[in-house]
């Protein structure tokens, strides 16, 4: 009996041993790590042998940078959406430009060597900027240069890698990794290897239960268990330091001593010069006048002039500062702008033409009124301003821009970067509705003055922000089922209104008077009229938001008592 049992046990104990070696190898199987390696092409979906991964901060880009001739490059549209708008790409010129408060900085596209208006230069070891096809791809050596960002790359243990910090001193959660450790794609000990990370400080992008993303310090992305990671809290990683970093210096602003009461002065000819001294006589509290003097004449950057010195003599008799403007569409050539602001020749000849104007004649300020300008050139239009701006700076001229209301269709104008480079920007606070506007209305209703100060105050300071008036309102007139108006100087509506009969009535949603009639030969009148109360409205609005001041369009088109609501504005 003892000698049947006996095989028993022994097959019985081997069934055991047999199942226990499984389970083992179960258990080994489930939590042992596997040493598969991820595809690292397939895993950063590089497609591009020229691409290389992108990091910004503490964040995995799905665009990617690039790896030419062993330095890398953004994309320039990238520079612009993650960097800095202020690097201009002349494509007319084959040039790359930085502007900064005291000089400019240019490159030809595929050379290293920069030269700047200050009489400097300085040259890289590779191209500032390489143009491949349509894509301009832009020097992080470069770009560092003039910003603030610094970035650190890595060609070893993988594809091309590139990391920018955005700014000095940018917070991150950072942690410590206690040993040489693989980060994984997933979280999980069956997720493929991405790479070994070191030892040492890494970049914690986001913690789990068991898990935790992070970033190494040579820049690769994956995960490692919590347990292998201590001291999480804030830190802060920046880059290289770029040894051709430029001093800028800063952007300094004129300031005038109290609020600013610009009035433009529509001149038309170099006779219009000789009504200088009825408007100041007639005008209570202005301290700055803008004779509309200057317009290109051609696409090299040329102007028409209708300057004096005895306008000039005339305003500082009176203690007036003269803001010459300068614009875009009163030259009978009407030249194409594009063309003059994507030049880079024609621009500075167009800055070196106003400055020896202002040489010659001694206006405090130079006020730009380009307008319609075209989405497609914007960034022209605004390398533009930022170019006077540095020749403003250092002849102590006043630089005054004029804008639309802001709206989304002329977001390109840029108000955030003019608030910087100018030393005030004008908001020209009417044609609400306009000539060619499909319904009647009012030109300036104040709730279109408000809005447009307080989107005007998102981008700029109040201490630099001007908002013009009106001093003419609109007759609309609807003949035959056909609207159609025309533009009515102050006293010149009050007669109409007066002449016609017709009865006005205040208008709280408008903070205007307003009436309407019809004729006897059946056309209909309306209009909201603009008059000292719909003013003394508007300025309210101002003397609220604590804005630089007002600009009138245009003197010699006022009522007399316009100025006494004006005067009480200026004095509070």
């Amino acid at each position: 009996m003892k000698k049947k049992i006996k095989p028993v046990i022994i097959i019985i104990a081997l069934i055991i041993i047999i199942g226990l070696i499984y389970a083992a190898q179960i258990l080994l199987e489930h939590f042992s790590y596997t040493k598969d390696k991820a595809d690292l092409n397939e895993y950063y979906g590089l497609t591009d042998a020229k691409q290389a991964v992108l990091f910004i901060d503490d964040e995995l880009m799905e665009e990617k940078a690039a790896y030419l001739n062993e330095k890398f490059y953004l994309d320039y549209n990238l520079v612009h959406q993650y960097v800095s708008s202020r690097f201009y790409y002349g494509a007319a010129d084959g040039i790359i430009v930085y502007t900064g408060p005291n000089a400019i900085y240019t490159c030809a596209v595929g050379d290293s060597t920069i030269t700047s208006t200050a009489g400097d230069s300085i040259s890289l070891d590779t191209a500032a900027a390489i143009l491949e096809g349509e894509t301009l791809y832009v020097s992080l050596d470069y770009i560092s240069m003039f910003t603030d960002n610094t970035y650190q790359g890595f060609v070893d243990e993988g594809p091309a890698r590139v990391r920018i910090f955005t700014s000095p001193g940018k917070e991150v959660q950072v942690g410590t990794l206690k040993k040489d450790i693989a980060i994984r794609r997933l979280g999980g000990r069956k997720s493929e290897v991405v790479s070994t990370a070191m030892a040492g400080t890494v970049t914690v992008v986001e913690q789990m239960e068991e898990w935790s993303r992070i970033i190494t310090a040579d820049a690769q992305i994956g995960y490692v268990e919590n347990k292998h990671l201590k001291d999480i809290a804030p830190g802060v990683l920046t880059g290289d330091a770029n040894p051709n970093k430029v001093g800028l210096g800063e952007y300094t602003s004129i300031s005038m001593e109290g609020k600013i009461n610009m009035g433009f002065h529509p001149i038309g000819g170099i006779a219009g010069n000789e009504s200088v001294s009825g408007i100041i006589s007639q005008a209570k509290s202005l301290n700055v006048i803008a004779p509309t003097w200057f317009s290109l004449s051609d696409t090299e950057g040329n102007i028409s002039s209708y300057a004096t010195h005895d306008y000039i003599t005339a305003a500082h008799a009176s203690g007036i500062q003269v803001w010459a403007v300068v614009d875009n569409f009163n030259n009978e050539n009407k030249p194409d702008t594009e063309a003059v602001l994507s030049s880079a020749s024609a621009r500075a000849n167009l800055i070196s033409n106003l400055l020896a104007q202002q040489a010659e004649y001694g206006f405090e300020g130079i006020n730009v009124d380009f307008e319609l300008i075209g989405e497609s050139y914007a960034e022209s239009y605004v390398e533009f301003l930022r170019e006077l701006s540095v020749a403003c700076r250092q002849n102590n001229i006043i630089m005054s821009i004029d804008n639309y209301v802001p709206m989304d269709f002329n977001d390109h104008y840029d108000l955030t970067e003019q608030g910087i480079v100018a030393d005030y920007v004008v908001i020209m606070g009417y044609d609400e509705h306009y000539a060619g506007s499909e319904e009647a209305g009012s030109v300036a209703s104040i709730s279109y003055v408000s809005t447009g100060i307080e989107k005007a105050l998102e981008e700029v300071p109040a201490s630099k922000l001007v908002n013009a008036v009106p001093f003419y309102t609109r007759l609309w007139t609807t003949s035959g089922g056909e609207l159609s108006s025309k533009a009515l100087h102050m006293d010149g509506a009050a007669s109409f209104i007066s002449e016609n009969g017709i009865e006005l009535k205040w208008d709280e949603a408008t903070c205007q008077y307003y009436g309407e009639k019809t004729a006897e030969n059946g056309d209909f009148y309306q209009i909201w009229n603009e008059d000292a109360r719909s003013l003394e409205a508007k300025l309210g609005v101002m003397q609220s938001k604590g804005i630089a001041g007002v600009a009138e369009w245009a003197l010699g088109f006022e009522s007399p008592d316009a100025w006494d609501v004006i005067a009480d504005y200026m004095s509070k």
